[in-house]
């Protein structure tokens, strides 16, 4: 989406912060060059669904337009008390194969200057350092990667939708809300994660998922928005901090 008005500047980075992958970067230093740059940066969390259902896009624009002059910061901000520890998301980038610089905003204060509401949320700015293009929450995928290249110079077949409830015609049903804990229950929904916490074993419908790190686990997938219940067990070791939903395709 196009801001407003195209005078928006690009908040300095906290000087405090942690970066994985790279040293410390400043704004100030990243614009004003006579390369084209473009600045992107995702406000995620690891343990949450939506920023995971996200990355392989920012993966992609990573590979296909650094060398092109794409600066992409991934702003980890925690959401859920797994995701807090520093130590845990250095580990969270490299399972997730993330490339690209990760600056931990363990005290929200980039959070604060952007005015952030919810994750995901990407903020492209150009060469200029202002604002040129922004959106919150999944999908938009073809508009930032057209934004991206518009700043750029670049021309290209965009990425092609990595899943069918990506594509722009696709008609998705509301989800239902998530819920704290390990919860049990009826539910609408393309899919049900687990916010997972510990190592040992957590069972949901009949199946089994394996539980060695802190994240956003798989529960129940379908094809389509489905109603069900949901029966999570968790075994000893195994603490649920949520039960997360995401939308699906609407019924034929």
């Amino acid at each position: 989406m196009r801001p407003p008005i195209a005078t928006i500047p690009a908040p300095a980075f906290p000087t405090e912060a942690e970066w994985i992958n790279s040293e410390a970067l400043r704004t100030d230093r990243l614009g004003g060059r006579e390369e084209p740059v473009a600045l992107l940066i995702e406000f995620w969390d690891f343990c949450r669904v939506n920023s995971l259902r996200t990355l392989p896009y920012l993966r992609a624009w990573h590979e296909r337009y650094a060398n092109s002059g794409l600066r992409l910061v991934g702003a980890h901000a925690s959401g859920f008390e797994p995701s807090r520890d520093p130590e845990a998301v250095r580990a969270a980038v490299g399972r997730l194969q993330i490339r690209y610089p990760v600056m931990i905003d363990a005290a929200f204060e980039l959070w604060q200057a952007f005015g952030v509401n919810g994750w995901p949320s990407r903020y492209l700015f150009g060469g200029a350092l202002t604002l040129e293009d922004f959106h919150i929450g999944e999908g938009g995928y073809l508009e930032t990667e057209r934004a991206i290249q518009r700043l750029l110079h670049v021309d290209r077949e965009p990425l092609a939708p990595l899943r069918p409830e990506d594509e722009p015609d696709a008609e998705l049903v509301p989800q239902s809300a998530d819920q704290p804990g390990p919860w049990s229950g009826r539910y609408a929904a393309g899919g049900v994660w687990g916010v997972l916490e510990g190592e040992g074993v957590a069972h949901a419908n009949g199946r089994t998922i394996a539980v060695s790190y802190p994240g956003c686990y798989a529960l129940v997938e379908h094809a389509r928005h489905t109603e069900n219940e949901l029966e999570l067990e968790l075994e000893a070791g195994v603490s649920c901090h949520a039960v997360c939903f995401t939308p699906g395709l609407a019924p034929r």
